[in-house]
């Protein structure tokens, strides 16, 4: 993944760095097609990471439960169960040891008992990467003032709406309409544009189910390369290709989800269990099930809790075979743990989790909060 190559630059002079970042997005290896390049693996793979401490302590197996303003990113369907004027969420988080930082900010809005709205923010980006494409002049002069930095950042907008089907009781539906906006300095930048839809159906006996589709019509990404003479003789004397304009396409991924809650006792004591597998279309992936045409990713989340008031969460996640030195593979399977508190209107959630499996240190820290908001009161005349 490009973020992996993101600690690579951090703590090493890069003379390429601006290549390297770009150009897996644009070129065509003599052994991959035309589509392995239009439809690359991990394309806007910034937002599969997740939002919410909650969330994220169940592994992210949240699709059929999610009922909060953070359902407008796991599934605009779960909207439907905000039944306040305005809910607000809040996350901000670091990996890669402080290097790449992850905010969101995500807004929901009741119409009135059968439909919502919201709006949802992400920024996931990397600051303070030096530029050392002018480190060494003309005559192998190397000049640390020639040094300057710039920041790779990947924004997504989410604009959700989400309905109750009256005619069937218990089903909901939502879709999100979202902009993503990459940008890698004054060296590359990119807009898409993109659909997911969503549903939710809960039964009299209280299981819910859920199905969410990511990119449902493919998302494009068209990128524009703006080098300058400098750079551009950079890349040529260092054997490197100039980046041409292209266009990157997000193939859809399907998630489907199965949620019981069970009541124990009449003390407010629950448990509660989740299980989502998301389908990959994007050909073979590193994953517990896994074909040429599609890929299938299990992970389940469990939960036990108090009323409103405080729950404990765990849950199973990226489930892979790694290769050993002696080619022998073993299953990896990561665990997630978190606590939730609440206090009227106010939630705080924590998670323990490795975002992704990505980095050198295992696990991070993540921690969200969510406000629930009535419509303020008219300001009396004087």
């Amino acid at each position: 993944m490009v973020y992996k190559y993101l600690l690579h630059m951090k703590s090493h002079l890069l003379t390429v760095s601006i290549a390297l970042f770009v150009l897996p997005f644009e070129f065509i290896a003599q052994d991959e097609s035309v589509e392995d390049v239009i439809a690359p693996k991990y394309s806007n793979e910034f937002l599969q990471i997740g939002i919410g401490g909650d969330a994220l302590g169940l592994a992210n197996s949240v699709v059929a439960q999610t009922n909060s303003v953070m359902a407008g990113y796991w599934n605009p369907a779960g909207l439907t169960s905000v039944d306040k004027w305005l809910e607000v969420g809040l996350m901000h988080s670091e990996y890669f040891a402080g290097i790449a930082k992850y905010d969101y900010l995500g807004l929901a809005h009741s119409i009135d008992d059968k439909s919502t709205v919201g709006f949802s923010a992400i920024r996931f980006a990397v600051d303070d990467i030096p530029n050392t494409t002018q480190l060494i002049d003309n005559n192998g002069n190397v000049d640390y003032d020639k040094i300057t930095t710039f920041t790779a950042a990947d924004y997504a907008f989410l604009f959700s709406y989400a309905r109750k089907i009256g005619k069937v009781d218990g089903l909901s539906v939502g879709g999100n309409f979202k902009v993503i906006h990459r940008k890698v300095g004054d060296f590359a930048k990119s807009w898409g544009f993109g659909l997911d839809a969503g549903m939710q159906y809960a039964t009299k006996s209280k299981w819910k189910f859920g199905a969410m589709v990511r990119d449902v019509t493919s998302t494009f990404n068209a990128w524009v390369f703006t080098l300058d003479d400098e750079t551009r003789e950079v890349f040529i004397n260092t054997g490197n290709e100039i980046p041409q304009n292209g266009l990157e396409l997000t193939l859809p991924r399907i998630i489907l989800a199965g949620y019981k809650k069970f009541n124990l006792g009449e003390k407010g004591l629950y448990s509660s269990a989740e299980i989502d597998l998301d389908l990959t279309t994007d050909g073979k992936r590193n994953t517990l099930i896994r074909t040429g045409l599609v890929s299938l990713d299990p992970h389940i989340g469990v939960a036990f809790g108090f009323k409103d008031y405080v729950v404990l969460r765990a849950g199973l996640s990226n489930m892979q075979y790694v290769k050993e030195f002696d080619d022998s593979q073993k299953l990896n399977i990561q665990p997630n743990v978190g606590v939730g508190l609440s206090f009227k209107n106010f939630y705080l959630d924590y998670a323990f989790t490795d975002i992704g499996d990505a980095s050198v240190a295992l696990y991070s820290h993540v921690i969200s909060l969510r406000l629930k908001l009535q419509k303020p009161n008219n300001t009396p005349q004087d």
